[in-house]
């Protein structure tokens, strides 16, 4: 397949590194001030180091790209709110010219599931955005093979940075700040982590689930959400887990309709209490009983995996 990348972030830089591996041409790269593209296949390590270099993938208009020879469009621009843009709009003018779509890009799936269903439909291209949920983890298309109808619950940890938060503060006594501090330092936490510790990021990821499971019914945003973070926790509160055999994590929960993302006890040594920034989800279904899911859920390389996988069933 031919791909066209927007976003020169971890993930976007993964999926034109890797591309080739898995038998792919990249035709088309962008960032947002820039962007390479060459019918016969961009040179992956020219345009990477370009863009470490010089700050952007190459001479040509960002939009230049939407005329490239490709066949699937990879969205991995930063995930915004509200309205989902420019995300939105890329999927919406790849859609509007017959060609596949492949999200990384949260927002679209998670604030504008309708219209990107919508715009589906009117349209010979299809849309995947298993990489939305989970990184590398198969969380959705595991939805998928077993059947959004038969699936009555999905719960668990799903934001990598919160975890590493949490089980370190477990395991060291020590309170919110100080493992913050240290997880900013070993670029585990943004310089910025909100999205991460008050819950944002995990609750997108909810959404999606939830939009997934409705099928069309009802159309779930990050409104639709309860959210609560995990910065008033202290090193004293997991420690009082500790002495039940229980411990603390950032836990979403997709169930009766509803999203919730919240602080929960759970098991120390349970199914959904990973360490370190692992995330662990378990999906309940009909005949199936209990489907557990854990791994590394972010992170350039892992995300990229699951976006190639995307592009594969695609090609398929």
């Amino acid at each position: 397949m031919r791909l066209c990348v927007l976003g020169a972030g971890a993930v976007g830089s993964a999926v034109v590194d890797l591309a080739a591996e898995h038998g792919h041409t990249v035709t088309a790269f962008a960032d947002s001030e820039s962007a390479a593209v060459d019918a016969d296949g961009l040179d992956a390590d020219a345009v990477l180091a370009k863009k470490q270099e010089d700050g952007v993938v190459g001479e040509a208009d960002p939009a230049a790209v939407f005329d490239a020879d490709y066949d699937v469009l990879v969205e991995a621009t930063p995930t915004t709110l509200g309205d989902a843009e420019p995300g939105f709009s890329h999927v919406e003018r790849a859609l509007a010219d017959d060609r596949d779509v492949v999200l990384a890009n949260k927002g679209p799936a998670a604030e504008r599931y309708a219209d990107v269903r919508a715009l589906e439909a009117e349209s010979e291209g299809t849309v995947r955005f298993g990489a939305t949920v989970g990184g590398a983890l198969p969380i959705l298309s595991t939805i998928e093979d077993v059947g959004p109808s038969r699936v009555s619950a999905v719960y668990g940890v799903l934001n990598g940075t919160a975890n590493f938060v949490l089980s370190r503060m477990a395991a060291e006594g020590l309170d919110y700040e100080h493992v913050l501090a240290e997880a900013q330092d070993l670029g585990v936490a943004e310089a910025d982590p909100t999205f991460d510790v008050d819950g944002t990021d995990t609750a997108l990821k909810g959404v999606i689930v939830a939009n997934v499971l409705s099928d069309g019914e009802t159309e779930f945003t990050l409104d639709d959400a309860e959210v609560e973070g995990i910065q008033e926790l202290s090193g004293s509160m997991l420690d009082l887990a500790q002495e039940d055999g229980q411990t603390i994590r950032l836990i979403v929960e997709v169930v009766d309709g509803a999203v919730r993302v919240g602080p929960r006890l759970v098991s120390e040594n349970g199914a959904v209490a990973p360490s370190g920034t692992e995330n662990a989800v378990q999906i309940e279904a009909d005949y199936c009983g209990r489907l557990g899911i854990s791994g590394r859920g972010a992170g350039g390389p892992e995300t990229a995996s699951a976006v190639l996988t995307d592009v594969e069933r695609l090609a398929d």
